[in-house]
């Protein structure tokens, strides 16, 4: 199922389009040096099948996992003999180029600085940390993105049509498709391996085929319908009440039916100043790290930072007096009870402002006992109204004390 032209790739559209460095290569004869760095099952290889049979090149593939420098020389040695006999080019694949160490990489330069051969080096990690310098420097480096759902649906559904697939042999029933759209995780080529799994077992391929194929048990749950809210209502409501066994199953739950980890990573950071908030203030600190995280690293390694921040989560002592405090706050400024701002807290940094009256008599709470002092802070309308009412829990117990006294101090009690 390799697609033969770039308009049969699915996927990678951003790399794809009129005037782009692959579009610039396939029409163009001059040869040139790309990286290729993207997640598994996202095209790398494919890229490079399609460059060399639309410009009629040699294909010659390296597998960095395998190959030594003598091998990199003779593949080099070997696409100059044919480019000074019969003129044709060559694609110089090298697959999971990272793995070369720098003695590999360097046998590669003379070839890519004088041309000798098209040069297609494919990677997962990081080329900045693991391609030399002079190597990356003489590349294009074109980056390639997971899949979405629609692309893999293509993919499978293309499969089960293309004589070079299936070709209409097999049906492929709805909800299974689902399942191994979500069973890929964006990966092509994974998607592919399940579904001819899939169609060695049975020509009518159902859901229940799928997880016999797989061993892997499809989990009920529709991203737009009501299991995405029974989970996440559930999972938040387990953080609430402290059960971190029951918190991280529904994590699961939702990590293995393809939820957006980015929704759950949200999800965690509300619950954090909405369920937790004072009573320990570290557990905000914890979500955010683990979003941060998430969105750094993607699934299945961003999964652990999730259930870190879960568990903390769930083990935290419990206060909602923070989302109670600015939920009466809010409440209040609906009703119109908003008030002037008192002289001595308005802005006196503009010119014409002193005229205004504007700071007069403020004092400077640095300048006293304990930086506290007595003054009218709040609008007359709430100057009496009481917002942040803290508990008694965790962390929280202390803020309370020193929050009781400062209120005193500042009322006049």
């Amino acid at each position: 199922m390799r697609p033969r032209t770039l308009d049969e790739v699915i996927g990678q559209r951003h790399l794809l389009g009129p005037g782009t460095p692959l579009r610039r290569l396939v029409e163009s004869e001059a040869p040139m040096s790309l990286f290729l760095w993207g997640p598994p099952g996202t095209g790398k290889t494919t890229l490079a099948y399609v460059v060399s049979n639309v410009t009629k090149r040699r294909f010659v593939e390296v597998s960095a996992v395998s190959a030594g420098v003598k091998d990199v020389r003779a593949a080099i040695d070997n696409a100059r003999r044919e480019l000074g006999m019969s003129g044709r080019q060559t694609v110089l694949f090298v697959d999971e180029v990272h793995r070369f160490n720098k003695a590999q990489q360097d046998a590669l330069l003379p070839a890519v600085e004088n041309r000798w051969v098209t040069f297609i080096g494919a990677t997962t990690e990081n080329p900045f940390f693991s391609v030399i310098s002079p190597l990356l420097s003489r590349s294009l480096l074109l980056t390639l993105e997971s899949l979405s759902e629609d692309d893999i649906r293509a993919v499978l559904e293309r499969a089960v049509s293309d004589p070079r697939g299936l070709g209409g042999r097999a049906t492929l029933a709805p909800q299974a498709l689902e399942h191994l759209v979500r069973l890929a995780g964006g990966d092509a080529r994974r998607s592919l391996t399940y579904l001819e799994a899939a169609a060695l077992l049975a020509d009518d391929i159902t859901i229940e085929v799928v997880e016999k194929a797989v061993d892997k048990a499809a989990v009920r749950y529709d991203r737009q319908g009501d299991q995405h809210y029974d989970v996440i209502s559930a999972f938040i409501k387990s953080m609430r009440g402290s059960d971190a066994d029951a918190a991280l199953h529904y994590l699961a739950r939702m990590i293995e039916a393809g939820e957006d980890p980015r929704f759950i990573a949200r999800r965690i950071v509300i619950f954090a100043s909405e369920d937790v908030g004072m009573a320990d203030p570290t557990c905000l600190q914890t979500a955010v790290a683990a979003a941060q995280a998430v969105q750094l690293i993607g699934l299945p390694e961003g999964q652990i930072n999730l259930a870190q921040a879960v568990i903390h989560c769930a083990m935290a002592p419990k206060s909602n007096a923070v989302v109670k405090a600015i939920g009466a706050a809010v409440g209040d400024v609906r009703r119109g009870l908003i008030g002037q701002v008192p002289g001595h807290l308005r802005d006196a940094h503009y010119p014409g402002a002193a005229k205004l009256g504007h700071g007069d008599g403020y004092k400077y709470p640095h300048d006293f006992d304990h930086g506290l002092v007595r003054q009218e802070y709040a609008p007359e309308q709430v100057r009496d109204r009481r917002y942040y009412e803290p508990t008694r829990h965790g962390a929280e117990a202390p803020v309370a004390d020193r929050w009781a006294k400062i209120r005193d101090f500042l009322r006049g009690s």
